[in-house]
């Protein structure tokens, strides 16, 4: 397929534009800063800012699917605002393009805990990441009342951070609205493998406008 993808420099970036390019898609990455990316077979890279909706609606034009990873960054000042922002713009750009086909990843915080609650609300959640993570919130609830998208949110494990193993398995476990843990705590997985699960759903969409989760 023909994919724009968005923060394809990032943590998770990297790793979904390692897996597109592997199983055989032609990718175009919109980045600020082209020289970040080596050239490779089948990528073409945009220059781009995701806060611009129409140098999103210009770079994504013609793909099958865009792909989603952007993140404002979590030292960022203002990064709830910065995020809701950028996450509005590339919605924008995307549908004045006329791509139906939308993947999103998001954060774990929304997901649910046993009693009901969003993890992003629990009292020992951390201050750090509240930002960010009261953002990815948000923009999924946006998201939830889209109608002219085919989207879809995969929120990471809440024991995916940077630090997490690197290994490709090809293996993962999916859930729906509650954070899937292991016999000793919280789930995680590597990006490699949070790449494989998002590739896996662009090539054979199971979520169409839903979120689900996944891990080990």
């Amino acid at each position: 397929m023909k994919v724009a993808l968005i923060g394809a420099t990032g943590f998770v970036g990297k790793a979904l534009l390692d897996e597109l390019l592997a199983r055989g898609h032609d990718v175009t990455a919109l980045v600020r800063d082209p020289a970040k990316l080596a050239s490779r077979a089948r990528l073409h890279v945009v220059k781009a800012d995701v806060l611009n909706a129409e140098e999103v609606r210009a770079g994504v034009s013609g793909a099958d699917t865009v792909i989603s990873a952007y993140n404002a960054g979590w030292a960022n000042p203002d990064l709830y605002n910065e995020f809701m922002r950028g996450t509005r713009a590339i919605v924008a750009g995307t549908k004045a393009a006329g791509v139906k086909r939308y993947i999103v990843i998001g954060g774990a915080g929304s997901l649910y805990a046993a009693d009901g609650t969003q993890l992003v609300d629990s009292p020992d959640f951390p201050a750090a990441i509240y930002p960010g993570a009261s953002a990815a919130r948000d923009a999924l609830n946006e998201l939830r009342n889209e109608t002219s998208l085919a989207w879809t949110q995969l929120s990471p494990p809440v024991a995916f951070h940077p630090g997490s193993a690197t290994e490709r398995t090809g293996k993962y476990r999916v859930g729906s609205d509650t954070p899937l843990s292991t016999g000793d705590g919280p789930g995680t997985i590597s990006a490699a493998d949070l790449a494989v699960a998002v590739v896996d759903e662009l090539e054979t969409p199971k979520h169409v406008g839903k979120r689900f989760t996944v891990a080990w």
